[in-house]
């Protein structure tokens, strides 16, 4: 276990885990599934050799119920990968409560007549990891990994960092949890379906990784403008191909402890940085007050 982070396991009275610590990995992507499906299948492939075949065992079948991941299950996904439109795709690891290993694509067909109601609406790619990976493999693997994903993607922004991995309710992050969201401010929340129909080209927030595409990189002056506006010891700018770069905050992801002061002033000044192009909430959508949600959105910047 490491001390960068608290080991975190909420579990409901029947013992089923509700929530725990975990490695969310996000890119937000404004192109329509049918220009990127390759794309994602790239990043898929390099996701299983890294984790190994047997870290996802279940998919969600087009009602939400997870179904066996076996040899017909995977023609069933990559059928959908191929899909002309648009794509979804879950899978999880064979026993689907212990929120380990996840793999969450929403591919939209982004010129569709609904979605001129929701014009921050992109497609977006997410993957889990446990912290027992961070810490078997270390977290230069884990970075190499994120950027090895990432290469192949066109993103306008995407995160890797901690957060609080929980299952696909939100009710889940009711009662003290939320407590927890803010004395650990370097955890993240994960609900790329729902902020990825309004993100649009905004940046989630500063995480232990942030990569930055266009627009946003341009506007803040290429990778040599963002690194002259960043001055902890420990942050560093690395440009990626194709006018993109990744922030990192540091050797390790770190989860902050307001109640130990610890409120990870390198995350802070990122957020400052970004602050113009920071994603806000549009709606209330959690089990939160919109209240505490804008305290939670700002909490490196108050």
């Amino acid at each position: 276990m490491s001390t960068h982070y608290p080991r975190i396991r909420i579990h409901s009275k029947s013992g089923y885990l509700l929530v725990r610590e975990g490695l969310n990995l996000t890119f937000y992507i404004r192109r329509s599934h049918k220009d990127i499906s390759r794309e994602i299948t790239c990043a898929l492939e390099t996701w299983l050799r890294a984790v190994g075949p047997d870290a996802l065992g279940l998919y969600a079948d087009e009602e939400g119920d997870w179904q066996l991941l076996d040899e017909a299950g995977w023609a069933v996904i990559l059928q959908e990968l191929n899909d002309p439109q648009s794509a979804y795709v879950a899978l999880t690891n064979a026993a689907s409560n212990e929120q380990r290993y996840r793999f969450f694509y929403h591919g939209r067909e982004l010129d569709r007549p609904f979605l001129k109601r929701e014009p921050g609406a992109v497609s977006a790619l997410s993957f889990w990891l446990p912290t027992e990976y961070l810490e078997e493999h270390g977290p230069e693997r884990v970075r190499a990994l994120a950027v090895e994903l990432a290469s192949p993607l066109p993103f306008c922004t995407g995160n890797a960092g901690l957060s609080f991995n929980y299952d696909s309710n939100p009710a889940h992050m009711s009662g003290d949890t939320p407590k927890l969201r803010f004395r650990y401010p370097g955890m993240d929340v994960p609900d790329s379906s729902w902020v990825s129909l309004h993100i649009g080209t905004q940046v989630r927030g500063p995480s232990w990784l942030t990569f930055l595409g266009q627009p946003v990189l341009e506007e803040l002056g290429g990778a040599s403008g963002l690194r002259a506006r960043l001055h902890h010891p420990e942050t560093t700018v690395q440009e990626l191909e194709g006018d993109r770069a990744v922030v990192s905050l540091g050797p390790w992801p770190e989860a902050g402890d307001t109640e130990q002061g610890n409120v990870l002033p390198a995350y802070r000044e990122l957020a400052r940085v970004l602050e113009p192009w920071l994603y806000h909430e549009p709606k209330l959508h959690t089990v939160q007050s919109m209240e505490d949600t804008r305290r939670w959105e700002r909490r490196f910047l108050d």
